[in-house]
């Protein structure tokens, strides 16, 4: 799962992957703003990515597998236990909705500049 993960979140426009915290969390940008964290080397993999306070909410509450976002704001970030808890559509939905929250809060040049990228 964490290998799909990893290569659907690579394919979202623009988005980059990197280790600026070290080899133990890969890191997905848009336009230099991160909106996916995973945890690399550990024996349950999880996931960071950012929601609106409300959903992180009620996520938190709903699953065992969500809590609030693991050395990140906890109002704005989810860390997602990858223990196969959750559904791989509801997984997709949670990194769209996590890319296209960042998204939205880039500078009209930077969106302008995304809607560039092939």
């Amino acid at each position: 799962m964490v290998n799909k993960l990893e290569e659907y979140l690579g394919k979202q426009k623009g988005a980059e992957g990197s280790y600026p915290f070290g080899p133990e969390a890969l890191v997905f940008k848009v336009m230099g703003k991160m909106f996916a964290l995973v945890s690399q080397k550990e024996e349950i993999p999880r996931i960071t990515l950012k929601c609106c306070p409300a959903d992180g909410e009620v996520l938190v509450s709903q699953y065992d597998a969500i809590s609030p976002g693991y050395y990140m704001n906890k109002r704005h970030w989810i860390t997602i236990s990858l223990n196969g808890e959750l559904p791989e559509e509801m997984m997709v939905d949670l990194v769209n909705g996590s890319y296209d929250l960042v998204v939205s809060k880039l500078t009209k040049a930077d969106k302008k500049k995304l809607e560039a990228c092939e």
